[in-house]
Formats: C-alpha cells, structure tokens, sequence
C-alpha cells in the first residue's frame, strides 16, 4: 500500500506549512505529490489529472514558495498570473489562494469579465504581486495598459483545454507575449494531456515542460455512482425529473440543463412545488451570479438549475446530487458535470435522462468513459424509446467521365427511306439524350 507524502516532506516554506496545519491539511493528493517537487525546481509543467484531485493546491503552494524564496524583478508588475477559463473557477481559485495568504504580506487580485472594469484598474494601480483573471477581461486590461507583465514570474493556465475550446487562443497568446521572458516558469494544467491544440500551445509556451498525468480523465469516480434513464419526449423527461427528485434523500442538486430558457422553466416549476430552486446562466452579470453562488453555498436555496456554466470550478461538498436534463455536447464536459458531486471523501449520484435529441451526445460519452451503459427505469414511467440505430452509411457512387462512354454507341440522325419529314430518330451521343427539332413545313416558315 502506498505511503500518503505528508507536505512538511515536499520542502515547503514553513510559513505555507503553518496555513496548511491551521486548515487541517496534512497529507498530499498524487497530482500534488507529483507536480509540486518539479514546479518548485523552477521546470515547466503540462499536468493533467481529473476533477476534484486538489489541482489547485498544486499550482498555489509551489508558486507561493518561489515568491517566499526568490526576490521580485519589478516593484510594480505582478509575480503571478493564474488564467481560468470561467468567472465561477477562477472566483474558486482566488478563494483557495487567498486561503494560503493568510500570514503573508502579499496583495492578490482577481479580475474577471462582468465586474466594474475601472474598479479594477483602481485595484491593479495598487500593484498587486499575485492576479487571478479570466483571459478576455486580462487582455482588455493590456490594450488599455493598465497592466503590464515585464517583471512576471510565473504563468498557470489552468485547464487549458477548456480556455482553448471557448476560443480564447488570441488571448492567451497576447498574454504570453506580454510575459514573454527566459526567466518566466509556465505551468499547464488541462483535462488531458491528448488535447491537440494545447499540445501545439504549449510547445509554443513552454521550455522542455516535464509531463505528468495523473489518472484518466474518462476514468470511473469510486464515489459517485451513475444512472441512465431512457426519455420518450420533454413531457417524459420532466416526469422522470420530479420523480426522482420526489424520490432519492438529496441534500443539494445541480440540474444541468443545455439552454437558458430550460434553466429558467425548470426553476419555475420546481419553485411551484415549493423546492427551493435558483437559476444560474452565462448571461446573467457577474453581481448575480456570485450571490446566487454565495446563496447556494450556504445551503439557502436546494437545487441549482444551470447550464455548463457550473460545471468547472465549484467546490460544494453539500452537492449530494447532479442530474443531466440534457447531456452535454463535449464528452469530457459530462466527467466535469458529474465532478461537482462525490468530493471531498463523500459519496454523490449522477443521473442522466436520455431523450432521442440526447442519444447521439450519450453515444459519445459511453464511448469516452469506454463503458457500456445500461439504463434504470422507474415503475410507471417506462418509456417506449430504445435508442437509435445507427444512420446506414450510404455506398459513394462516382460518376462517369464524360470522355467514356459504356455499352453506348454513338448513334446518328436518319431519315427514314419514306422520307416522312414529321419522324426523326432519338440521338444519343455519351449521357446526353436529345430529340431534334422538325424541319418546319414551306408553308410554316415565316416570311423574309
């Protein structure tokens, strides 16, 4: 049995061992084990390990150490950029950095879209040593020079993949060349280490980064447990929903849902059965996303409905219950949905409803999880629908070249020996058929 690394072994500044020993963390997760020894010997790194493994913790506690250890090269600039690709992850991880500042004489920031952006350059006039951002807000912030990265000493991009996949790549290549420097330490963090273009990213990034992987991301969680449930229709689904919820022992649910018009329908009905539900989407300003986050972190409201908005970045430990209204249309958004629930140690559920405009996405996350997946049902709410079959894959028919010509022989107008004018033969030359006009009669032609 493998021996649990206590952080005092990793050779962590005493003062980050004090913080971790108030906040009764003792022993380090394997991505930590892993990742912080290389980050602390100054090396880049492209990590990857699974939802809730402690990757923060990982990034945060080696970069606090090299700025306890290693003196600042600007006064002004920031040492530390940590980049997320969602408001909601990187509130999560200036909410942990600011834990393991406690003690220390460092100022942080956290700069994301939605927020009072002359706030923020009030904020950043007060130079900040360490910055959380979100990569579009930050790069708003260098075209307007109220930031700058000369004196940068270390550059996270935590998940990568995600950052790429919402199309941010202009921006974190702006970034990059502001911080562009040989002294510079990047890590990468992604959900896997087989996403192409964070490869090529980070082969543009990086200097000789070690590789660490730290189980697959479509590797089955011991502590949640899934269910599959096959849905006619809409009407279907939502019976399915109300009686699941109806039936399981939950403290809190989040009801992932593909749309914001389902998000704000569903609350609407589950709030008629008196539920306690709130909505969450992307189009919300970021002043009423953080107090319906605060509100269900503090257990006022039960169940979260929301689109993939929440899926990344939420630690709630009170998360007994995730259910998919609609499956996701990236496999590896399905691992980070169902991750909001089973952590810490506890145990949690997963519940996908399966509709027929849900199969294809379904198929696809049987085939990244490489399981087969059989479904549950519920007694009086059986449905007819089985699935699909797979569409047939039509033959490729290639057309002839018009210079060959098969089994045709090029046949010539003759006219017949009674010489009838109104009869003419059909002329077929290649895969053109045509019929000739009639020689019109002396007395048909017009006048000269």
């Amino acid at each position: 049995m493998e021996r649990h690394l206590q952080f005092k072994e990793l050779g962590l500044d005493n003062r980050l061992l004090k913080t971790l020993q108030t906040y009764d963390f003792k022993s380090a997760t394997e991505i930590q084990r892993m990742a912080i020894p290389v980050a602390m010997a100054g090396k880049d790194l492209l990590a990857s390990s699974k939802t809730g493994s402690g990757k923060t913790l990982a990034f945060v506690l080696p970069l606090l150490h090299r700025c306890l250890k290693n003196k600042a090269y600007s006064k002004r600039d920031p040492r530390v950029l940590i980049l997320a690709p969602t408001r909601e992850l990187a509130k999560q991880v200036y909410g942990q950095l600011k834990m393991m500042l406690s003690g220390l004489s460092y100022d942080a920031a956290l700069i994301v879209g939605g927020e009072n952006f002359n706030d923020q350059c009030k904020a950043l006039k007060k130079y900040p040593r360490l910055i959380v951002a979100t990569p579009g807000r930050l790069a708003n912030h260098l075209d307007q020079k109220s930031l700058f990265l000369d004196g940068l000493d270390t550059l996270i991009f935590d998940e990568a993949d995600r950052m790429m996949d919402l199309g941010f790549f202009e921006q974190l290549q702006q970034i990059h060349k502001a911080a562009h420097h040989r002294r510079r330490q990047t890590l990468m963090f992604s959900a896997t280490l087989d996403h192409a273009e964070v490869n090529k990213f980070a082969g543009e990034l990086q200097n000789s980064p070690k590789r660490i992987a730290v189980g697959m991301a479509n590797e089955e969680h011991k502590d949640i447990t899934q269910e599959f449930y096959l849905c006619d229709h809409l009407d279907h689904k939502e019976a399915l929903l109300n009686k699941i919820i109806e039936m399981v022992e939950y403290r809190q649910i989040i009801i992932f849902t593909a749309t914001r018009n389902d998000t704000d329908r569903l609350t609407e009905a589950l709030n008629e059965k008196k539920l306690k539900a709130v909505a969450l989407s992307g189009e919300m300003n970021q002043a009423s996303r953080n107090n319906i986050m605060s509100q269900f972190e503090r257990v006022v409201h039960k169940i979260l409905v929301t689109t993939d908005v929440a899926s990344r970045g939420l630690d709630l430990t009170s998360v007994t219950h995730v259910i998919n209204f609609d499956m996701p249309k990236h496999s590896e958004e399905y691992v980070h949905r169902v991750g909001r629930t089973g952590r810490a140690g506890n145990k949690g559920t997963a519940i996908s409803l399966i509709g027929p405009k849900d199969w294809v996405n379904f198929k696809n996350v049987e085939s990244f999880l490489q399981q087969s997946i059989s479904f549950s049902e519920l007694d009086g709410l059986k449905g007819k629908f089985k699935g699909l079959k797979p569409k047939p894959i039509k033959p490729v028919v290639r057309k002839s070249s018009s210079k060959v010509v098969e089994n045709k022989k090029k046949q010539v107008t003759k006219k017949p020996k009674n010489r009838d004018k109104s009869f003419y033969k059909t002329v077929a030359v290649g895969d053109d058929v045509f019929m000739p006009k009639k020689k019109p009669r002396i007395s048909d032609e017009a006048p000269e």
